[in-house]
């Protein structure tokens, strides 16, 4: 009976016993011996609904802790995120800013940082039921936007070094910095061409050229993303903004845009798709429509472009409220629930608010808008990303490697030396410059001549006095104590009733030369009111009256230089003394009165924190200046639209002025000269492609070692669609020794030739093309002729 019982047993529990031994005691997602991918499905079959919508969600991430006493704690709204919305991302944790109230006191340093973001991680794995960690996304267009970081200059100023190998290891920089105190994602390049300065973003970009965005937008990324996300020193990038959006009409930030397809294809949605191929894995939609349809919800640009042409691997993320924005602004959805549905639809992963998505999508997908299917897609795209990172695996950072991460005396270093090469020239009548550092006297003036957060540009965080090196500050230091340096404010950026311009006319009397530095500022203050994006909210009568006259929200209808700065400027120069005129800015500015009357001109556009020590450097000639123009500067806002690339027929003048630029794509001065030759084209034909070196010699024929920036031009002399007059192809940044000559080569094949023809198919046409080289758009050197003997369809 015994024995019979045993055998009754040992079939009952034989089977439980071997479930048991066989089941995996760790579950198959946070096993990393298990493919990505199916970490990816084991962990969604897991999942509820509100599960996976709140993985969707990126809430404002600085809500989500307490500092007090230096005791960093998460706060209860952040568990109430947790618990009621079942989040996994935030945006924006570590920011400071008047907009989100984060000060130098409030607001988290570098150690602090990781305290926080490791807090946040540990009741995300220990607290919850699947215990997902969070994606962080941070800010990090010019350096971490957070406090006690490096700070380097805006994406225009990066452009104009004509560098991407430099801009590269900033973007590394910035990579190691961010990931040091805990985020995984940078929002970052900015890839939007800007063609309209009135629009207020432009210091955000790289400008108006598809080539020259394309080129920093693949070195931004390979900088952000290195080999290896789980290396600890690399971050996600997120390219901004999907897309046309720096050319709104009237200039009105976030504005509907009015363009054709073979056009956006062709130049706008170039740089993107180099990103891609370089492997980015985020993109964000824009704010603007397209033809009518939000970029938030456009089928066409996120599946047909996006996935299926371009083959992209990684998450769409909206703008912040652009998914709510499709029912307020653009009025294409009557509820939430639909502006959810047309979102998630058309392609758009993640929501950036925590409101688009969230109770919306849930009832969206209740009503029968969106399927499952659908839900588990997008959700998919974000938590691979969040294996990939190993976050898993190691969700936390380590405290004692911060100090050594960030704003090291290296990445210091960088910061002066991406701000130098950033620097242009635009004129140097009578070599004024360099000057001699043994000067009796030099007048200092201008309101941005001492002001440390005029010369950061948006999307900066509060930082230090200290770590901040201002124009005066870097002369001060260049010069010592042998020269007097006097410095004068003399008036605000655009506030009238604070000036002293006769005590400035007086210094700039006594001085033997006159450094004025003017411009405009991106410096969000806490005077400004700011919309539910982060925009500033501008009206045109304020009360208080900040400086800030660029940066997000600020659009213009002029580009005068405001306030009492240009009166400011005629009253130095009537005194005499020679005058250096310096320009801080975000956009290009009306210098027409300058180009005319001053010496010299250096323009430094927001050159970050070690912009005074960069501008000190080529002012005193211990650096030859060698930036180059990414915009055309215009006479007149009445010439809007201007870029250099436009299409034929050729432009014809107006009544008042002519259809010329003040300065040309392209443009920038020396203190040396260089001498191009010898042009030579060596072509090798393929069955459906072809390669021609493009060859010559520049030599350093003056007195000065410096830098180059030789530019190779095309043309397409007839095409079966209209083209642009002219076009990038290539560049290159040479350092030459005086006297030195190099041999210098670029490489063409059919894909840099090619467009759209009239079937909208892409093909490098038979016939002849203008090939030149020169030291800008409107500066060539040398030309030849190079013909394609078939079609070559791409």
């Amino acid at each position: 009976m015994r024995k019979h019982l045993i055998t009754i047993l040992s079939l009952f529990i034989f089977p439980f016993l071997l479930i048991a031994f066989s089941y995996p005691k760790t579950p198959i997602y946070k096993d990393p011996s298990y493919s990505i991918d199916r970490r990816v499905q084991d962990l969604l079959q897991r999942m509820t609904a509100e599960e996976k919508v709140g993985q969707l969600s990126t809430l404002l991430g600085w809500e989500m802790y307490n500092k007090t006493n230096n005791d960093i704690q998460i706060s209860q709204k952040f568990k109430e995120a947790v618990k009621t919305q079942h989040i996994g991302m935030l945006w924006a944790t570590l920011r400071a800013d008047p907009w989100t109230k984060k000060t130098l006191e409030t607001g988290l340093m570098p150690i602090e940082a990781a305290k926080a973001t490791n807090a946040l991680q540990k009741f995300m794995v220990d607290s919850t039921r699947l215990g997902i960690p969070l994606l962080l996304s941070e800010e990090c267009p010019h350096g971490h936007m957070a406090i006690g970081t490096t700070v380097f200059p805006t994406a225009i100023g990066q452009a104009s070094t004509w560098n991407p190998i430099l801009i590269q290891q900033m973007a590394q920089t910035i990579a190691k910095e961010a990931r040091a105190t805990g985020s995984h994602v940078g929002y970052g390049p900015i890839l939007d061409l800007s063609r309209d300065p009135r629009w207020s973003r432009l210091e955000e970009t790289y400008g108006e050229d598809q080539v020259l965005n394309g080129k920093m937008g693949v070195a931004m990324v390979k900088g952000f993303q290195g080999n290896d996300l789980t290396s600890g020193y690399n971050i996600i990038s997120t390219l901004k903004h999907f897309t046309a959006y720096g050319i709104p009409e009237g200039g009105h930030n976030g504005g509907s845009v009015t363009i054709g397809r073979r056009e956006l294809e062709q130049a706008y949605l170039l740089p993107f798709h180099q990103a891609v191929k370089a492997g980015a894995l985020s993109v964000m939609t824009a704010y603007n429509s397209i033809d009518g349809v939000p970029c938030s919800a456009n089928p066409w640009l996120l599946k047909n472009v996006l996935r299926d042409n371009w083959g992209f691997k990684g998450f769409v993320v909206s703008d912040l409220g652009s998914i709510s924005g499709l029912v307020g602004s653009h009025h294409v959805a009557a509820t939430p629930a639909e502006a959810a549905a047309q979102a998630i639809n058309a392609g758009l992963d993640a929501d950036l608010s925590g409101y688009g998505y969230g109770p919306a999508l849930l009832q969206a997908l209740q009503e029968g808008l969106v399927t499952e299917k659908v839900l588990d897609v997008a959700v998919s795209k974000v938590l691979y990303q969040k294996f990939a990172l190993g976050l898993f695996e190691n969700p936390y950072v380590k405290v004692s490697k911060v100090k050594s991460s960030v704003r090291t005396d290296e990445h210091i270093t960088l910061a002066r030396n991406v701000a130098r090469e950033s620097i242009i020239l635009l004129k140097n009548s009578n070599q004024t410059l360099p000057l001699r550092k043994n000067l009796n006297s030099i007048a200092v003036i201008g309101p941005n001549a001492n002001n440390i957060y005029n010369q950061l540009g948006d999307y900066t965080a509060p930082q230090s006095e200290e770590n901040i090196v201002t124009v005066l500050e870097g002369i001060t230091n260049k010069v010592g104590t042998s020269t007097k340096v006097n410095y004068i404010k003399g008036c605000d950026i655009r506030d009238t009733t604070n000036t002293n311009i006769e005590e400035a006319v007086e210094a700039a009397r006594k001085a033997d030369v006159a450094v004025v530095v003017l411009g405009g500022s991106s410096a969000r203050d806490f005077k400004t009111s700011y919309q539910e994006t982060g925009a500033a909210q501008v009206t045109a009568a304020q009360d208080a009256l900040s400086d800030m006259e660029s940066g997000e929200g600020f659009d213009r209808s002029t580009l005068d230089l405001l306030g009492k700065q240009l009166a400011l400027l005629k009253a130095i120069q009537k005194t005499g003394t020679p005058v250096v005129l310096v320009t801080i800015k975000g956009r290009p500015l009306n210098l027409n009165w300058a180009q005319h009357n001053v010496a010299a001109i250096i323009d430094a556009w927001y050159p970050g924190q070690e912009g005074g020590n960069a501008i000190a450097d080529v002012l005193f000639g211990d650096y030859n200046p060698a930036g180059r123009l990414t915009v055309s500067v215009p006479k007149s806002v009445g010439q809007l639209p201007m870029y250099y690339n436009y299409k034929n027929p050729a432009k014809h003048d107006y009544v008042e002025i002519d259809s010329k630029p003040l300065y040309n794509f392209g443009y920038g001065l020396s203190y040396t000269t260089f001498a191009y030759t010898d042009l030579q084209l060596k072509t090798i034909e393929k069955d459906n492609d072809f390669e021609t070196q493009v060859v010559f010699r520049l030599k350093n024929v003056g007195k000065y070692d410096g830098d180059e920036v030789a530019q190779l031009y095309v043309r397409d002399e007839v095409s079966s669609v209209v083209s642009p007059i002219t076009q990038l192809k290539d560049f290159q940044r040479i350092h030459l020794k005086a006297g030195e000559e190099k041999e210098i080569s670029f490489l063409l094949t059919a894909d840099d030739l090619k467009l759209l023809n009239p079937q909208m198919k892409w093909v490098t046409e038979k016939g002849a093309f203008k090939i030149m080289v020169g030291s800008s758009s409107d500066n060539i050197k040398l030309t030849t002729d190079l013909a394609t003997t078939q079609d070559y369809y791409l």
